[in-house]
Parts: structure tokens; sequence; C-alpha cells
């Protein structure tokens, strides 16, 4: 971020800077605020990619879909990476364009992404099948390797609880309880209500 912020005039890049910085000590417990923050530093630096990626991520954390949508996707064409392809499939899930955060998880098929990003696309691109009402679709779309109940990477807990969610919702309730209890095993960080809904769905006495 602060090599970006070089090429703008040095007092401004401190204007700037601090902005962004304020937006990110506050996205968790205020996002409202932070996005007013990160729309400040838009204002005053919109062709710093950087700065346009900062005020997308805030937006979507304010629920402003439409706007989180824009700036990234200016961002994705200033920087010329990957962008935060799950995180616009997501808002063009909340937008009710389903078939568009598809399209997207597509695109993606040619992107080197990180392995967390991918997952994180997986699954909203699972949540757009179930939009759609293709229940059996959502439930493939999250299959693959990494769904091992012995695997410990830092997105198993929210891969196997999605995947336990879609079985639940395509009726398949025992094999839906049976990866909410692996979401629970693998949540160590207690982020999740998979044992709570395994204790829901399984038969009680």
């Amino acid at each position: 971020m602060k090599q970006e912020l070089r090429g703008l005039p040095k007092g401004l890049a401190e204007i700037v800077g601090r902005h962004l910085a304020a937006a990110g000590l506050l996205i968790d417990s205020e996002p409202e605020l932070a996005l007013e923050h990160a729309r400040y530093a838009r204002t005053k630096a919109a062709r710093v990619g950087v700065v346009r990626e900062a005020a997308g991520l805030t937006a979507y954390y304010a629920g402003e879909w439409a706007e989180a949508l824009s700036e990234l996707r200016a961002a994705r064409r200033m920087t010329h990476g990957a962008g935060h392809l799950a995180v616009m499939a997501d808002c063009e899930r909340a937008l009710g364009r389903p078939e568009r955060a598809i399209e997207l998880a597509r695109e993606a098929q040619g992107v080197a992404l990180d392995p967390d990003d991918a997952v994180e696309l997986r699954i909203v691109a699972a949540g757009a099948r179930r939009d759609m009402g293709q229940l059996d679709a959502s439930v493939v779309a999250l299959q693959g390797d990494d769904l091992d109940p012995k695997r410990r990477d830092p997105w198993s807990a929210r891969l196997f609880y999605a995947y336990a969610d879609n079985l639940a919702a395509a009726g398949r309730t025992e094999e839906a309880v049976k990866w909410f209890l692996n979401a629970a095993q693998a949540d160590d960080d207690n982020e999740t209500d998979a044992a709570e809904r395994a204790f829901d769905l399984s038969p009680q006495d």
C-alpha cells in the first residue's frame, strides 16, 4: 500500500494513508464509519488501485453491494490482478444476480488464485447454484480433494460447513449431520454454529 501511495504528493499520501488505516481499524467494529474513511480516501486518490480496492472491501463489509462491486472492478482494471473474485461474486448474489456470480467463478478457472480465495469462490458459487434452485449442483460444486474430514487447512471449517449446509438444503440430512460434525471438529476458533446445526438436524428422542 505504501509503495502505491508513493506516487502521490507526500502530504496527500499521508492523508490518504491515515484514512485507509482508520478504515482498516474500524472495518470489523464500525463498517459504516470505516466506509466514510475509505470514501474520503477515494475522493483524494481515485486513480490508485489500492485505494479503490480498500474502498470496495470496506463497502462490502458495510453491505453496500453495488458500490463494492464497482470499486473492486475498478481496482482489477488498475492493478491487472486476480482481484477479489469471491467478494465480487458474493456481491452479485446479494444483488439478486446469482448467474453472474457463477460467471465470475467460471472466469476464475483460468486465473491463479490463492487456495483460500479459490475455496471461498467455490462456496459462493455453490450458494449461487442454490439461489437458482440447483440444489444437487450446489453440493457438487463444493466437492474436491480438500473436502476431506482429515484435512485441517485454514479454510476447512468453512468448506465443511458450507458443504453440510447445502446437503441439508438438498434434503440429505444424515450426510449433513456428519459434515456439520466434521466442521465443528475443524473449527478451532468457534467461528461457526456447526455443532448446534448438527444437533438440530439429529433425531431427537
